[in-house]
């Protein structure tokens, strides 16, 4: 297993056709823990649902981390983060008077000590890796099309362009409880990881995805580039992005200081 350092960015844009900005992100302090949310029912009632979602995760994280060594255990904290996120949504969608079919889309995604990248979402948000300049989406959309295309009903072509494909049909805040899907992928040193709200990936293809971040040796940059391409092309949706990227970690060189510390 290659010990592998990273360093992260995200950026988050209203977009050129919507008034408010439903997405909310988070990065945990140790860049470890990374969240995307994209709010639905509702533009006040969206921006709420997927801020509550994202504070929940990050009080999580800060208040009872998981052994980042142990994946049974980070998968758990995972699934109780998504869970308790839900509930949150739902107890304020329940107390609202105007905000009731709030809700939010969630993905997330933690590194854990061993190079696994640990994913869990609920909704059409995504994770994607970017290795040697090609894109590999490692989450299924919960969405119509979706559905009708793994039931052999639609291609990925047609789904990009069907008129239901916004539909989604998971998500927290609308049931006490929510599936949540969860995979992992082992990391290698060169790697991207992008995670985005459907305002990327609807813009933004895999096949183009891929080559864009692989110019970049800068997250921020990265973010900046694919941000830009989106609203060269009308930006119909607020769009957010996380990406990170991946090196292996350099053997440090032992200093004259070091060498004679050992000497004693």
């Amino acid at each position: 297993m290659v010990n592998l350092t990273w360093k992260s960015a995200g950026i988050t844009d209203v977009g050129l056709k919507r008034q408010d900005n439903q997405d909310n992100y988070h990065i945990s302090e140790d860049e470890r823990c990374l969240v995307v949310c994209d709010g639905v029912g509702g533009e006040t009632g969206g921006a709420l649902a997927s801020r509550l979602a994202v504070e929940t995760v990050e009080t999580l994280w800060v208040s009872e981390p998981p052994d980042l060594s142990d994946a049974e255990a980070v998968e758990a904290w995972l699934r109780r983060a998504v869970g308790e996120a839900n509930t949150s949504v739902k107890q304020a969608a329940d107390a609202s008077e105007d905000k009731k079919t709030m809700g939010t889309t969630i993905v997330m995604a933690v590194t854990g000590n061993d190079g696994i990248l640990h994913i869990a979402h609920a909704g059409d948000s995504r994770t994607t890796l970017v290795r040697d300049g090609k894109a590999e989406v490692l989450t299924t959309d919960h969405s119509v099309v979706m559905e009708m295309h793994l039931r052999g009903q639609l291609t990925l072509e047609q789904c990009a362009v069907n008129p239901y494909r916004n539909l989604i049909t998971r998500c927290l805040g609308h049931e006490e409880n929510v599936e949540v899907d969860y995979s992992q992928k082992e990391l290698q040193c060169g790697d991207w990881i992008i995670l985005c709200t459907d305002g990327l990936s609807e813009v933004v293809k895999p096949e183009e995805l891929g080559p864009t971040v692989s110019q970049h040796t800068n997250p921020s940059e990265a973010c900046d580039q694919l941000l830009k391409m989106v609203l060269e092309r009308n930006a119909p949706d607020n769009v957010t992005i996380i990406a990170v990227e991946y090196k292996k970690v350099e053997a440090q060189v032992p200093t004259t200081a070091d060498a004679k510390s050992k000497s004693k």
